[in-house]
């Protein structure tokens, strides 16, 4: 697995594009498995902490229990704009969960929030793959990532 630095420092230019996106409006979705293996889709913010790509959610909540039991996600961040002159970013792995009480405080420390965050479990996501989809002209562009394939470009009509 890989972390987000390794991402950053293999393909630079993907990886800020990825970065920006899930940025440039803090609130995405993540996709993670049920306990029946059904796919659940939830609201979160996703951070970009220490070199690793990092999701904080309230304790108990049902996306901490899923990424308890199975740690494979999704996070999607759509185009805000109606023109889709923003691509839709993706990332997906699996997340562990981060055991160190030192580090989920400065973890907590970081945010740019006023006041106690509140309990919160933090998982640490190892990488297995990326893309960013946009239009561009009267094509459909899809630029993706693995640790194994490194990256494609793929252009649909």
């Amino acid at each position: 697995m890989t972390r987000w630095a390794e991402l950053a420092q293999s393909v630079p230019e993907f990886a800020a594009a990825l970065r920006s996106r899930f940025e440039s409006h803090k609130h995405c979705l993540i996709a993670t498995v049920r306990a029946g293996g059904a796919p659940r889709l939830s609201g979160i913010e996703a951070w970009f902490w220490e070199g690793d790509l990092m999701l904080g959610m309230m304790p108990a909540s049902r996306k901490a229990d899923d990424l308890e039991r199975d740690g494979r996600f999704e996070l999607h961040s759509a185009p805000t704009d109606l023109e889709l002159t923003e691509p839709d970013a993706r990332i997906w792995g699996s997340a562990d969960r981060e055991a160190d009480p030192a580090a989920i405080a400065r973890f907590a420390d970081s945010l740019p929030y006023e006041g106690d965050p509140g309990p919160m479990v933090l998982f640490r996501c190892a990488l297995e793959g990326a893309a960013l989809i946009r239009v561009e002209g009267d094509e459909l562009v899809i630029e993706s990532w693995t640790p194994h394939s490194g990256m494609r470009r793929q252009a649909r009509t």
